[in-house]
């Protein structure tokens, strides 16, 4: 009880001068103030310095992003040259130029032996034709020689009368005679319609790799082209390899007809050694029936060729 009455009496003696200290400590707070205000002056000077540096900045990396900025508007440009066959055959190299111009020969001279060969085949045909139906009606081998065939069955038949006049009267053998006689003209006239054919083999069999030739050529120079351009823009690598394909398309087109067309003229020209060997059979039977119908007389031979 009595240290509460002394705190109390303190406290009551202390009152009057709780104004007093108040101030004395306002006053005494107010130098950190000041430093506290001085502060933000010292550093709010460099952000002068940093909005002056930064347009140097801009424009110091604006030269580096400039030379960035030119492949989209080479790739917006115009093309080297026109991409169409004949521009990418102008534009071709030179090389590249001559396999193409001799695809292009070795096309046209496919075309060529295909009319050529066609109106050979289709007139060799029918007059085969023909003459195996007169053979087929003549009764004997003076008739067939006098029926006016053409072609290998005309020499068909003057051989095995010739052969037949030869002979006298050598009877045994006359028709191995005769018979090799008629395989002789038959196979000339088989190596006759197959002559050009061979063209056709060899440029069917040697146009595609002449053409890749050009290709492979031809994408070489692309690719040199890159290297000097220094660059791998579309604009500037399609061209050049778009020329050294040109040169492979060029030897298919020459090559799939010259194979095609040798398959059909093979099939034909072994129907028409078939009818060729049906003419040849037919004077064959013509001979022995002439044989048979004078066997009887003394001199078969003289008789055959006075008939």
């Amino acid at each position: 009880m009595i240290r509460m009455r002394r705190l109390l009496l303190a406290a009551m003696l202390a009152w009057p001068t709780l104004p007093a200290l108040a101030q004395e400590a306002a006053t005494g707070a107010q130098p950190p103030a000041a430093a506290t205000t001085t502060q933000p002056r010292v550093t709010s000077e460099p952000p002068p310095v940093a909005v002056e540096t930064a347009p140097a900045a801009v424009t110091a990396s604006s030269p580096a992003t400039s030379p960035a900025a030119a492949p989209p508007a080479a790739a917006a440009g115009v093309l080297p040259h026109d991409l169409s066959p004949w521009g990418m055959f102008m534009a071709a190299d030179s090389i590249v130029k001559a396999v193409m111009i001799g695809l292009a020969f070795a096309s046209l001279v496919t075309w060529t032996v295909w009319l050529a060969k066609s109106l050979e085949l289709a007139g060799s045909t029918a007059r085969l034709r023909r003459a195996a139906g007169l053979l087929d009606a003549a009764g004997s081998l003076r008739e067939a020689e006098g029926s006016g065939t053409k072609g290998p069955a005309a020499d068909m038949v003057h051989a095995a009368g010739a052969e037949v006049r030869a002979s006298h009267d050598a009877v045994a053998g006359l028709k191995e005679r005769v018979a090799s006689r008629l395989e002789r003209i038959e196979a000339g006239a088989g190596r006759r319609m197959m002559r050009g054919t061979g063209v056709l083999a060899t440029i069917g069999s040697t146009a595609p790799f002449v053409g890749l030739f050009g290709t492979v050529w031809g994408i070489m120079n692309a690719f040199v082209g890159i290297s000097k351009a220094q660059t791998t823009n579309l604009a500037v690598v399609a061209p050049g390899i778009a020329e050294a394909l040109l040169a492979t398309a060029i030897g298919l087109v020459a090559a799939i007809p010259a194979v095609v067309i040798y398959n059909v003229f093979a099939r034909s020209i072994a129907g028409y050694r078939a009818r060729l060997a049906d003419v040849s059979a037919e004077i064959q039977r013509l001979v022995s029936r002439d044989l048979d119908r004078v066997e009887a007389r003394g001199h078969p031979i003289r008789a055959m060729a006075a008939e």
